[in-house]
């Protein structure tokens, strides 16, 4: 009676053995899992370090887009404010052309002859420096020719030709 093994006792031993064998497997399973998850993580040589320097990168990168995003609407407003200055340049520049356009091309006999009279009358009175009680005491220094004219000329005063 003593060599008599149940069945049943038998399949229970059989089952405990195959279970402590796939518990040891399962734990030696974990174990290799565990290693390489390290591995995988770690910060300096794994995907670990690959994910983390690439967000920093990216975290870089949204810095560098941020102050380039700056820059642009700075210069955007600066292109804006120098676009309306030169329309308005342009403008006084149409302007002033066209108020060339009513300029005569070349002086005509009355105004060489009121040029010719306004340089005779300037340099007469620039060369012959009197005194001033003198010029007072003699009034007709200058002819009824030589009187310089009241209105002159653009072209006599050295302005447009």
């Amino acid at each position: 009676m003593a060599l008599q093994f149940d069945l049943t006792t038998l399949a229970a031993m059989a089952s405990d053995v195959l279970l402590g064998l796939g518990a040891a497997g399962a734990a030696f399973y974990c174990m290799i899992l565990s290693r390489r998850l390290k591995r995988f993580n770690n910060l300096e040589n794994g995907v670990g370090g690959a994910v983390a320097v690439l967000s920093a990168q990216v975290d870089d990168m949204t810095k560098t887009l941020d102050e380039a995003r700056a820059s642009a609407e700075s210069s955007a407003r600066s292109l804006t404010t120098l676009t309306e200055r030169a329309e308005t340049s342009a403008r006084k520049l149409e302007i002033m052309m066209a108020s060339l356009h009513d300029l005569p091309d070349a002086p005509g006999p009355e105004e060489a002859a009121q040029d010719a009279t306004w340089t005779k009358a300037m340099t007469k009175t620039t060369t012959e420096a009197k005194p001033e009680a003198e010029t007072e005491t003699s009034g007709d220094s200058l002819d009824a020719d030589d009187t310089a004219p009241l209105f002159s000329t653009k072209r006599a005063q050295g302005g447009v030709a």
